[in-house]
């Protein structure tokens, strides 16, 4: 595959051509001066497209939305969703834009996505634009994701503008080019569902069986095996999501994908201390998506995706609940099934282990480090020197050592593979102080820090020499964090 140069380059309209009541053609805003920052080359040339075209005028051009290829009909998309509980019929791209589709070397197609590129109809009173930090926070969080292999939305680049954005703080502008699957959302069909269009309803879920779950289109109920393939997707994705200590913070049903990718790197953070009740969103008083809630904010989730779909399960809505709910209790297990291999892998059990015993030393494991208020990350990556023979890194860590001495006895005497331990429990997370500085950095026009973080991350589970501070929890002076969506 040829990079992409610019004469040669397309952007597919299939989703605005296919779904017109859900697309809204509209404009990006024209970018007073704007500078590349950051452009992710490896991710470029997936796409097939030249990074060194990319840099250049042109190529900053797309990536702004301001110089786009004949033809091209960047959208709008149109949505609904429940934000902390609460439903909005209609939100929208209220600072976004979706250019169109490429297909990337593997034959997948992907969308090509801006945020902060303007308003649109949906800003409702915003000004839909985006500052430097959050926009860096998403491309430094979403790639750490991608590194650590779970899926996710991805961060081609990101432009400052010129333009000034007014928060709190007068801040520098920026556009952030994100790169999906597809922008499919629980929202979409809560969207189309509300319009009280059956056809719009089936088109839609035509379209992301297309798109992304093409084998329920083989089912003997495609529509109910869209709706299974999703459950499916989204219990493994916040199981991962839970092995890592990545707390989403804004966990709306317009944040839900219908691929099962993260999407959305607003307040978004990594726990370090373990506790449940984890919060960082300043926006989260009430602690709805703390780090101990998002499997059941999941369920919560995929049943009002249920809701939106009833009228293709069945033709009366009793049988069509029936189906949905039968669908639906398959969730727990999947996610439980997908934690506990998960659990499994991080400590090194072996195939074999029965599961009470494996269930046994994993939950007293998990009453340990949140009695203890272990650092997560450290603690899961030094358990692999205590399978080496090495307890004391992960013994250091904790208060209770005759209750961890009696576990790890329990535990060693399994047999634990350092290996597998090592290939699964990272070195290096987004360590939340280490990204604030270099996001203040950035803003302030150095981008050696963010490079740095960056380098390191593409790269968790290796132990890189002379990184030590990067896999170190906060320091104590670093207080109490807290997180902003950035709008």
């Amino acid at each position: 595959m040829t990079p992409t140069t610019p004469t040669t380059l397309t952007l597919d309209d299939r989703f605005a051509r296919e779904l017109p009541e859900l697309a809204l053609p509209w404009r990006a805003d024209e970018v007073p001066d704007p500078r590349l920052l950051v452009l992710n080359d490896s991710l470029a040339d997936d796409l097939g497209l030249d990074p060194d075209w990319l840099r250049g005028t042109e190529g900053v051009g797309l990536l702004t939305g301001t110089r786009l290829p004949e033809g091209t009909t960047p959208v709008a998309q149109a949505y609904a969703g429940h934000q902390f509980g609460g439903y909005s019929p209609r939100l929208g791209d209220g600072r976004a834009l979706l250019l169109g589709e490429l297909v990337d070397r593997s034959g997948r197609p992907r969308d090509l996505h801006l945020k902060g590129s303007g308003r649109t109809p949906f800003s409702r009173g915003g000004d839909g634009l985006a500052a430097v930090g959050p926009m860096l926070r998403e491309y430094v969080v979403s790639e750490a994701m991608h590194a650590l292999g779970i899926p996710t939305t991805r961060s081609l680049a990101v432009v400052a503008t010129g333009r000034q954005v007014y928060r709190e703080e007068v801040l520098p502008g920026a556009v952030l080019a994100r790169v999906a699957s597809s922008h499919l959302r629980v929202g979409s069909f809560q969207y189309a569902r509300s319009t009280g269009d059956t056809d719009l309803l089936r088109r839609l879920a035509d379209h992301a069986i297309a798109r992304h779950h093409p084998a329920a289109a083989e089912a003997d109920h495609p529509h109910l095996a869209l709706f299974e393939a999703v459950v499916a997707a989204q219990a493994s994705l916040v199981a991962s999501w839970m092995l890592v200590g990545f707390v989403h913070g804004v966990m709306n049903t317009d944040n839900t994908t219908i691929s099962g990718e993260t999407i959305d790197y607003g307040p978004c953070a990594f726990m370090e201390a373990f506790d449940p009740a984890t919060v960082y969103s300043s926006i989260d008083t009430g602690g709805r998506y703390a780090y101990g809630n998002q499997p059941l904010v999941a369920e919560w989730n995929l049943a009002r995706f249920a809701e939106a779909l009833l009228p293709l399960l069945a033709e009366e809505e009793d049988e069509a609940v029936a189906l949905a709910s039968e669908s639906l209790g398959a969730f727990r297990t999947q996610y439980s099934a997908a934690w506990s291999r998960g659990m499994r892998a991080k400590l090194g059990l072996p195939d074999g282990l029965a599961d009470d015993v494996a269930a046994g030393i994993v939950g007293d494991l998990v009453q340990l480090a949140q009695d203890n208020h272990v650092d997560h990350t450290t603690f899961f990556r030094h358990l692999g020197a205590a399978a080496r023979g090495d307890a004391e890194p992960a013994r250091g860590l904790v208060l209770d050592l005759a209750g961890f001495d009696a576990w790890a006895e329990r535990w060693l005497a399994v047999g634990p593979d350092a290996e597998v331990m090592d290939r699964v429990n990272p070195v290096y997370v987004p360590r939340n102080h280490l990204v604030e500085e270099s996001l203040a950095a950035a803003t302030a026009g150095d981008l050696e820090p963010l490079e740095r973080l960056l380098d390191v991350l593409s790269a968790p589970y290796d132990v890189r020499p002379g990184a030590e501070r990067y896999a170190e929890p906060a320091p104590e002076s670093f207080g109490a964090y807290t997180t902003f969506c950035g709008t």
